[in-house]
């Protein structure tokens, strides 16, 4: 379950910004049906940033409810503040929520003590498996392989979301920990490279509107077959590339909404629609990618 593709969920809304409790299940049904290996929901792509407290929780709950253990589900569970990601991790705690990924504190750019006391803070209050998220690309703030090392001796912090999309980083963290901790991807562009470099799967963006592809590509790797599946893995290179031509998630919604998996493409402010002009390029990666 925190293997393979899984898939960093979008989360639709109706056009007044209000959770599209309908488009919620057809994308849930979507990622049963093509073999998406889990969700996690209200990560990044699913606007963590931009819901309510109550809207975050209700959300995870809603695609729990839906999946009804046909597939697992990961919360997002990451904040700047250690009280407020505790108090959203410990809303999980007697579900059937899987695990919960947490992103490193984002503005107030904590040291390397600061991160370690954060993480180990948030694993002390929850049972259920952690997965550190590092993407300082968004956050200002990169957890370092040491560190990683320290945290992984943690019982249940279990894995880490890498998002630098530097492949060296994979040695640098497989070399200091042990064969059990799990490294996924956070970057499609560059996720191939790194399973091929003992990676394990991917947390990924594309797979909203790619799952079955993205599905054959991690089990391809995991099979050892990379010959395959860079040969599948190529013809979406546009299509990963085309859904951060502007802030994820607004690429990605618009894809979504043009395949018709969702209704309506609506962000939350201070997000806004995908541009004409971008529409057009994300149009032409998802018909390169016969989609």
């Amino acid at each position: 379950m925190f293997t393979g593709s899984i898939v960093a969920l979008v989360t639709p809304m109706d056009e007044k910004g209000d959770v599209d409790q309908i488009g919620l299940k057809k994308l849930v049904d979507y990622h049963v049906t093509h073999g998406t290996s889990a969700i996690v929901a209200v990560g990044t792509t699913g606007e963590m940033s931009g819901l309510t407290h109550k809207e975050h929780i209700d959300v995870v709950m809603r695609v729990l409810d839906i999946s009804d253990g046909r597939i697992p589900i990961i919360a997002g569970t990451g904040a700047n503040s250690t009280s407020e990601a505790i108090l959203l991790t410990r809303c999980f705690n007697n579900t059937k929520v899987v695990g919960c990924l947490s992103v490193t504190p984002y503005y107030n750019k904590p040291n390397q003590e600061g991160l370690f006391q954060h993480f180990k803070a948030i694993a002390e209050n929850s049972d259920l498996p952690q997965v550190l998220y590092n993407v300082p690309a968004r956050t200002g703030c990169d957890i370092l392989p040491d560190t990683i090392a320290r945290l992984s001796e943690i019982k249940n912090i279990i894995g880490i979301k890498e998002a630098t999309g530097d492949l060296n980083r994979v040695n640098q963290i497989r070399y200091l920990v042990n064969d059990d901790f799990i490294l996924l991807s956070g970057d499609d562009v560059s996720a191939l490279d790194f399973m091929q470099l003992g990676g394990q799967g991917v947390v990924s963006v594309t797979a909203n509107v790619a799952a079955q592809k993205m599905r054959r590509i991690c089990a391809l790797a995991a099979d050892g077959n990379f010959a395959d599946a860079r040969y599948i893995n190529n013809k979406l290179m546009f299509l990963h590339k085309a859904l951060f031509i502007d802030t994820n998630p607004m690429p990605v919604k618009w894809a979504c909404k043009f395949l018709g998996l969702i209704m309506h493409d609506t962000v939350r402010l201070p997000l806004t629609s995908l541009s004409f002009s971008k529409r057009k390029i994300v149009e032409q990666a998802l018909i390169r990618a016969s989609l």
